[in-house]
C-alpha cells in the first residue's frame, strides 16, 4: 500500500514523503491516527506541486539549521551528574539533559530530535550525541559527563 506521510513517522519516513507499507498497518494506524493519506495519482499530482512551491522556502529554513549546526559544533558541553564510587553514575544522563544544557548554552532544541550514542549515559566520560535540526542537516554534538562539585 502506497502512502503519503502527513507527519514525520519514526523508522518510516518524514513529512510528505511516500512510503509503501503493508496494509493493515497503514489502513489500521497510519491513516486513522492522521499520520498518512493513500498515494492516489491525483494526491502525488498535488504533494508534487506543493514540493515545488516549499523547494524556495526550504532553501531558507536549511540555511538557518546549517548556521545552528555550526554554532552546536563550536560549543563545549559539561554535564554536570551525581557520582558514587568510581566513575559510575547515580542515575543516568539522557537526550533530556543534554538538551537543558544547550538551552543553557541559549539553543532551544526539542529533546526527541537529540539522540544520545548508545541511548543513557551511566558512566563519566566523553560522548557524542545527534543532533536533527532538519531532515538533511544533522550535527554530532561532543559532550562531557563531569562529576557535580561535592559540598
Amino acid at each position: 500500500m502506497e502512502l503519503i506521510l502527513k507527519k514525520d513517522v519514526a523508522n518510516l519516513g518524514f513529512t510528505d514523503d511516500i512510503v509503501t507499507v503493508k496494509n493493515g498497518y497503514g489502513r489500521n494506524f497510519l491513516i486513522p491516527q492522521g499520520y498518512a493519506v493513500l498515494a492516489t495519482t491525483s494526491a502525488k499530482k498535488v504533494l508534487a506541486e506543493n514540493l515545488k512551491q516549499r523547494a524556495h522556502r526550504e532553501k531558507n529554513i536549511i540555511a538557518e539549521a546549517e548556521k545552528t549546526a555550526e554554532a552546536l559544533r563550536g560549543l563545549e558541553i559539561k554535564i554536570a551528574a551525581k557520582v558514587g564510587t568510581g566513575d559510575k553514575l547515580f542515575g543516568s544522563v539522557s537526550n533530556a539533559n543534554v538538551a537543558e544544557a544547550f538551552a543553557k548554552e541559549g539553543h532551544e532544541l526539542d529533546k526527541k530530535y537529540i539522540a544520545v550514542a548508545g541511548g543513557l549515559v551511566k558512566r563519566l566520560g566523553k560522548y557524542n550525541a545527534t543532533v536533527r535540526l532538519h531532515r538533511e542537516v544533522v550535527v554530532e554534538v561532543p559532550f562531557d559527563v563531569v562529576a557535580e562539585a561535592k559540598k
